[in-house]
């Protein structure tokens, strides 16, 4: 299995040799990216422009039989500092704890971004297991030669009234067969279809045998998984579990798997990572994200028009929030454009959200990179009746992810 790395807005060559995807893997990448549209708003993943596969604003991986397309962020760094960003991205942005030093660890490990993400669920769910599989006791009502359990008196006076040589049995066993250990099974088993490098292929090989006696799941993300105390080693590795489900899996009639896609877009993303990361900062009571209760407009009776949904408003603990827009968009140094790249529509926007949350202060949020050597661009915005309201444009390094909550405090305390 090789795998070819671009850039988000990189360029893939279509043809015959090292380094470029073959006439037949470019549909086959192609038609997986059009089938995973609906889930990314319809955001563009691939397109082909002549003899070239083109990659959007989308990041992740796409991977069919012999080939996988692995699409990384434009973010400073190596490659494999960058696919460790990209997975602290997502497991903040999605909730899923991961601790920095897994990440740490996966620095020595020359994979791609899937095997990556294949590498912490398995050496995780490997740790897991080696104590047991988490039971739970489940009832099975049955018609046995011996009591066990209690009587299902209904039944055996009714059914069984000319049974006399059995029992309506009602009673529990404790079984692995819990809706967890189904979703887990299910996570392992699509694992196996994809994993490549052979240490991953032989613990997901393992694991499989681990699950012998655990049913299939027809319908693995519609389980009723009972998180509680009981089996609190498996709660991150049931929401890892989900993560990897929830991928767009491409199918025969047979059920083999021939293609996969795990992708995010890239706004979105940012902005999820960005507001999960304020309100781990500050506490989500002083957080709120994508809240609607602004309007710009109102017509003669008053009735407010035209809703506004910033990414983000902090209470600023006065009655005047601050707003924060994010913008996944590389600025341009002062010296080269004494606007910053900032686009008009984007400053309409948050001269409109000013208006409608009667915000203290604006802050339009980027991605840091090097040329830049930018701190926070401190603007004013001219509003009605002469306030002046301070109008920041700020940065965070996402190519180093854990500075970033530092870095979220200082913008937002730094107060004018």
């Amino acid at each position: 299995m090789k795998t070819l790395t671009v850039e988000e807005y990189g360029s893939v060559d279509v043809g015959e040799g090292e380094g470029k995807a073959t006439e037949g893997e470019a549909q086959r990448f192609v038609a997986l990216a059009k089938r995973k549209r609906p889930q990314l708003k319809n955001a563009p993943v691939l397109a082909r422009e002549g003899d070239a596969l083109k990659a959007k604003q989308v990041v992740g991986v796409l991977a069919i039989p012999g080939k996988t397309l692995e699409i990384l962020p434009k973010v400073d760094g190596s490659s494999d500092a960058v696919r460790r960003a990209l997975i602290h991205m997502v497991a903040v942005a999605h909730d899923l704890r991961i601790a920095d030093a897994e990440l740490a660890a996966l620095a020595p490990q020359r994979h791609d971004l899937l095997e990556l993400v294949i590498r912490l669920f398995v050496q995780r769910l490997s740790m897991a297991v080696q104590r047991g599989l988490p039971r739970r006791y489940i009832g099975h009502e049955d018609d046995l030669p011996v009591l066990r359990g209690r009587l299902n008196v209904v039944r055996q006076f009714t059914k069984l009234a000319v049974r006399p040589d059995v029992l309506a049995c009602r009673y529990d066993e404790l079984s692995e067969n819990t809706p967890l250990n189904r979703v887990l099974k299910a996570a392992v088993t699509r694992l196996a279809g994809v994993a490549r490098s052979a240490e991953n292929a032989r613990r997901v090989a393992e694991l499989v045998a681990r699950f012998e006696f655990v049913s299939e799941s027809a319908y693995p993300l519609g389980e009723s998984v009972q998180l509680d105390r009981t089996n609190t080693a498996y709660h991150d590795l049931y929401r890892l579990a989900r993560f990897l489900l929830s991928g767009e899996w491409q199918t025969t009639t047979g059920g083999k798997a021939i293609g996969f896609t795990l992708l995010f877009e890239m706004n979105v993303l940012f902005e999820e990572f960005i507001g999960k990361s304020l309100q781990r900062t500050f506490g989500s009571h002083r957080v709120g994200l994508q809240k609607r209760s602004g309007y710009a407009l109102q017509d003669a009776a008053e009735n407010d028009l035209f809703n506004l949904q910033p990414d983000v408003l902090i209470d600023a603990n006065d009655g005047r929030p601050i707003v924060l827009d994010t913008k996944w968009k590389r600025l341009k140094p002062k010296k080269e454009d004494g606007k910053l790249n900032v686009v008009t529509s984007d400053v309409y926007q948050m001269l409109a959200y000013a208006g409608a949350y009667k915000a203290k202060r604006v802050i339009l949020l980027y991605p840091w990179h090097k040329a830049l050597g930018l701190g926070i661009a401190r603007w004013t915005a001219r509003a009605p009746a002469g306030e002046r309201i301070p109008f920041d444009i700020a940065t965070v390094n996402v190519g180093s992810p854990q500075t970033v909550p530092a870095a979220l405090r200082t913008i937002v305390n730094c107060l004018r």
